[in-house]
């Protein structure tokens, strides 16, 4: 195994870890392990990304159900618009997306530009939700939907999560809590069945049918992730989570310029 395959895989077990310790953000760095340490395109690269994102929150939203902190009827009603968001751009708007938007002089602006810039913009509210103290005030007990607004930003999540590859809980948390009306704690174990959903149905619909996957790495990378996850998971009896989840917010600043500095620079 090559130095930079061990530093890929490395990182995929860091992934999981960070999502057992501090419940969240470590998927975001699928993407750009995926890119920088196994030099995948960005299309697939963001394919990919949905489909171990998609899985890493499966095994963690059913965590979180256990505990009984998942609101099925919230994940149905904000879930369903996000799926068929990630559905339309995965499935019809990524294909048609030009090689290179514009040229000026020598500049070319290119898909991998416009992708990997918008995921870097991304992971700065990212970055800035990890650095946010947990709330634990209580929502009350009735759940009352803004319908509308649910609907809006169920598909402008989907749409994100089809254009970069993350699961997008740095926008969903805050609206369950605010649109929906539900406490942190429950808002944060529901999420992660709502981009479970979402990410894998963005996955199987657009992606698994249209291009050539690489099953077998895929299965590797999401296994050691997974094994990354029960490790965290162990591991959050004896750590403190929120100065974890505070270096995190702050390392996820550090990526955000390394791959703008990247993509734009180099």
């Amino acid at each position: 195994m090559a130095l930079i395959e061990f530093l890929g895989y490395t990182s995929a077990l860091i992934i999981g870890v960070s999502l057992g310790l501090i419940g969240g953000g470590g998927s975001i760095l699928a993407v750009p392990v995926l890119a920088y340490l196994f030099y995948i395109d960005e299309k697939t690269a963001t394919a990919y990304s949905l489909f171990i994102v998609g899985f890493s929150a499966l095994v963690g939203g059913l965590k979180q159900y256990l505990k009984g902190y998942v609101d099925w009827k919230t994940a149905v009603v904000f879930g369903i618009p996000a799926i068929i968001g990630v559905s339309i751009i995965r499935k019809f708007v990524i294909p048609i997306l030009p090689n290179t938007f514009f040229s000026i002089n020598d500049f070319e602006f290119t898909r991998r530009m416009a992708m990997f810039g918008l995921f870097a913009v991304l992971m700065i509210p990212a970055g800035l939700s990890m650095l946010k103290s947990e709330k634990t005030a209580s929502k009350s007990d009735v759940v009352k939907y803004n319908y509308p607004l649910i609907l809006i930003e169920g598909i402008l999540v989907g749409a994100i999560t089809g254009l970069i590859g993350a699961g997008g809980g740095f926008l969903i948390i805050p609206a369950l809590v605010i649109l929906a009306n539900i406490e942190i704690k429950r808002a944060i174990g529901t999420s992660l069945i709502i981009i479970a959903v979402k990410s894998l149905s963005g996955f199987f619909i657009g992606d698994a049918f249209s291009m050539d996957i690489d099953w077998a790495f895929l299965f590797t990378f999401t296994v050691v992730s997974l094994i990354g996850i029960f490790i965290g998971s162990h591991l959050s009896s004896y750590i403190k989570g929120q100065k974890l989840k505070k270096g995190f917010g702050y390392f996820i600043f550090v990526m955000a310029v390394f791959i703008f500095y990247m993509e734009f620079f180099i």
